[in-house]
């Protein structure tokens, strides 16, 4: 069917299906095949930018390292990564000091240049070893003399090597302690220049023999001076090692306060080497005997605080001293406390009636408050 509106608008519509078969039933032809709808315009192309110029290669970038696998907590050890030097041995260390002291003598006859830097590097070693172990201290703290060597130098080395010890106790870096340690080394140069008849009976000395005794100070820094030593303080301390609190030292006769530290702590080591080793005939005391005797007079002669230190390092009763209980009991120190100086560790050896153990126990005195040592007992005795 046609609108009249569709025919005045011009629109002309298809017929529908139905009807197109009924018109053309009637006409006698086919019903026209439905016309395919138009496709749909294409869409517009965009217009294309103006060429860029190409972009410049990014530069290289390396490729990172392969990871590392990382290990299971079960497979990592609880040791500490970092590395531990181990402790120079000390018996060679400390007979190389000796053999380096003794050759000391040979310089005063030759009139050689002095091996300064030698020596502070052997010091050094020394320093060292004693911030690692303890054996060095106890080897020369020990009354046995290298064979061969003659008794100044056995003496210095000890004096060096102890020294060092105190220097560490009171807190002196490791400069410091090296310089000190040198200056241990050398306290007695000057007494190569007197007769060894002076060493082996200085308690027993004429007033002339005693003023020329009293001189080896000037003597040893007048070599020193000789040999150019890279600091004064070595002069100095080697030259007032004699002196004492109360000014009643030599050579210059000073008072305490007058006096370098360093000298004082050489003065003191030098004081307890020559009590637990003079030289032959001399008698010597036990370190704990010694220790007894400083101690005495530690007012007169040396500060407090540093005849403290000596005895915490050393202790009255040093280990391998047989010592008797107030139980009776026999024991040898083990171990010093350094806090209790006089409760060392004791291993028991004989009982109250002097009957040997059969198996030897050892006691902390600092932890058992009822036990304490009555005295040292001589080896053999009971």
């Amino acid at each position: 069917m046609v609108r009249m509106s569709d025919v005045v608008r011009g629109i002309v519509r298809d017929k529908p299906a139905a009807e197109a078969a009924a018109d053309a039933a009637k006409a006698g032809t086919a019903p026209a095949a439905p016309r395919p709808s138009a496709p749909p315009p294409p869409r517009p192309r965009p217009v294309a930018d103006p060429p860029r110029p190409a972009p410049s290669p990014p530069p290289p970038v390396e490729a990172a390292p392969a990871a590392e696998p990382v290990p299971s907590l079960d497979a990592l050890s609880l040791a500490p990564t970092f590395r531990e030097t181990p402790a120079e041995a000390a018996e060679p260390l400390y007979a190389e000091l000796q053999l380096c002291l003794a050759r000391v003598r040979e310089l005063i006859r030759t009139g050689d240049a002095f091996p300064w830097a030698e020596l502070e590097h052997l010091v050094d070693r020394c320093a060292v070893s004693l911030e690692q172990s303890g054996e060095l201290f106890w080897m020369a703290n020990n009354t046995v003399a290298l064979a061969g060597v003659d008794y100044l130098a056995f003496h210095q080395a000890r004096v060096a090597v102890l020294a060092l010890t105190i220097g560490a106790s009171i807190g002196y870096d490791r400069a410091r302690r090296v310089q000190l340690g040198v200056a241990g080394c050398l306290i007695d140069v000057g007494l190569w220049q007197l007769p060894e008849s002076l060493l082996r009976r200085v308690d027993a000395l004429s007033p002339e023999e005693q003023t020329l005794y009293r001189s080896h100070p000037r003597l040893s820094v007048e070599w020193i001076r000789r040999w150019s030593p890279s600091h004064e303080g070595l002069v100095e301390a080697v030259l007032q090692h004699h002196e004492r609190e109360q000014g009643q030292g030599f050579p210059q006769g000073l008072p305490g306060t007058a006096v370098c530290q360093d000298a004082k702590i050489l003065g003191l080591i030098d004081t307890y080497t020559g009590l637990t080793m003079p030289p032959a005939p001399r008698p010597r005391l036990r370190p704990h005997e010694a220790i007894r005797e400083i101690v005495r007079s530690k007012h007169e002669l040396f500060p407090s605080p540093l005849v403290k230190a000596l005895l915490s390092e050393i202790s009255v009763f040093p280990p391998g001293t047989l010592v008797r209980l107030n139980t009776g009991e026999v024991g040898r120190v083990t171990a010093v406390n350094r806090n209790h100086p006089l409760r060392p560790r004791v291993e028991i050896v004989a009982d109250g009636k002097g009957q040997r153990m059969a198996s030897p126990k050892t006691t902390d005195l600092s932890e058992a408050p009822f036990l304490y040592i009555t005295g040292a007992v001589a080896e053999g005795g009971r």
